[in-house]
């Protein structure tokens, strides 16, 4: 009689142990062998790092790797005097990947990268968190990369990655080792500079418009990189933490070569940013603000006749706002020649406040009652019927009203006044 074994050859099923393959072991992970780094031992524990050297004066698109302009414009604008007077190897790049966006006590920074230029090499480290109880050992070495540098490099660091820092180190009970440091946000320097032109100014969008690179496919977009580091933390596994890594370093040397841009186009404004007649004009603002009026003066002047040449005509809104705060400098400087000039240019655009100045000029400045009552009359006629062209067609009720009995009242009194002088 054939035994169970038998019938179940005879069923094709394996009987044994033999001939079965043997179980797939769970595969290994090793963050060393696949983002390159290493451990780092601190005197609070181990953390993990990963280094890249670059050549400074390398190319970053159009961009170079180093800081080679005289800084004194932008330390005016940031309002940090020293930062005039450092060198390249004082600053320091950081940019953070978080857990989340909210900031609050339960956020970690589980990524830190900072760069810093040394001798002849930009030094990029990036901190990782294997796990959140190595932050300490995180934090520590941070700080410790730090500790040469004079001032740091953010951009959007003042709304965030800062504010989180401080707030990591304040958990662990000590103090954040950059509150001695200058600091530049270029976000809020790219605000200034390029509005009028790039209704985006995020650092991806001025890699692309500016510095003239952009990234490689390995990229990844910065809202889905806490999920990253979540599954991460799950299954151990840190194939997708590459591209987390690659936008965190393009991060960082982006800060690098921006910054040099941005130094070099405030150092020779007309030099670097002549291209366009907008930006020439939002640097002059700058320099307006800053106190450096010389330089503002030029940069109008410069910016406002891009609008001769009709390939780069200037938007309404910027020539209008150009020649208002360049005539206002005119008439503080008591140039009134210049000033009128821009006042009959800007009125030519149907600029109400224009028509004003020229008719306050005249009565108070040249005592010309007759030009001064043929600009009042002409605002009056053109609020009273406004062209589509003209800005006094942008007005509300309201506003027509105050017009109409401000210039009315104006009207009548100048001709009191001319007719009392003749």
């Amino acid at each position: 009689m054939p035994s169970i074994s038998d019938k179940l050859k005879s069923l094709g099923v394996e009987v044994g142990t033999e001939n079965l393959l043997p179980s797939t072991p769970r595969k290994s992970y090793s963050l060393e062998t696949v983002l390159g780094g290493q451990t780092l031992q601190t005197r609070q524990g181990e953390t993990f790092v990963v280094e890249e050297r670059r050549i400074t004066g390398s190319l970053h698109g159009q961009a170079s790797l180093e800081i080679n302009a005289r800084l004194h414009a932008l330390a005016d604008w940031a309002g940090e005097a020293h930062i005039g007077e450092l060198s390249a190897q004082d600053f320091a790049f950081l940019d953070t990947e978080t857990t989340g966006l909210s900031g609050g006590a339960g956020t970690y920074a589980f990524l830190v990268g900072v760069g810093r230029f040394e001798a002849q090499d930009f030094h990029l480290a990036q901190f990782f968190l294997r796990d959140p109880g190595e932050e300490p050992a995180q934090l520590f070495a941070l700080e410790e990369f730090l500790a040469p540098c004079q001032a740091i490099v953010t951009f959007n660091g003042k709304s965030f990655d800062l504010p989180l820092l401080k707030t990591r180190y304040i958990m662990q009970g000590w103090q954040a080792p950059f509150g001695d440091l200058a600091h530049l946000d270029l976000l809020q320097l790219a605000r200034r500079l390029w509005r009028n032109r790039l209704p985006s100014r995020t650092l991806a969008n001025l890699e692309a418009q500016i510095l003239g690179t952009t990234r490689g496919q390995e990229d990844v977009p910065g809202w889905d990189i806490p999920r990253l580091y979540m599954q991460y933390l799950r299954d151990g596994d840190p194939e997708p933490l590459k591209n987390v890594f690659y936008h965190n370093a393009m991060d960082v040397i982006s800060l690098a070569a921006l910054m040099n841009h941005m130094a070099n186009l405030l150092d020779d404004p007309i030099g670097v940013g002549g291209e366009h007649g907008v930006d020439l004009i939002a640097l002059a603002e700058l320099f307006e603000s800053i106190g450096r009026l010389d330089t503002a003066i030029r940069l109008y002047i410069h910016g406002l006749d891009h609008d001769d040449a009709q390939a780069q005509r200037l938007p309404k809104h910027v020539l209008l706002r150009a020649i208002q705060r360049l005539a206002l400098i005119y008439k503080r400087q008591e140039n009134w020649q210049d000033a009128v000039g821009l006042w009959q240019q800007a009125a030519r655009h149907g600029h109400l406040e224009a028509y004003l100045e020229l008719a306050k000029c005249f009565e108070h400045r040249f005592n010309d009652y007759d030009e001064a009552i043929r600009w009042t009359q002409l605002a009056l006629e053109l609020v009273e019927n406004p062209r589509l062209d003209f800005d006094a067609s942008a007005l509300n009720t309201y506003e027509r009203r105050r017009w109409l009995d401000n210039l009315s009242h104006r009207l009548a009194r100048l001709h009191r006044k001319a007719n009392h002088s003749s």
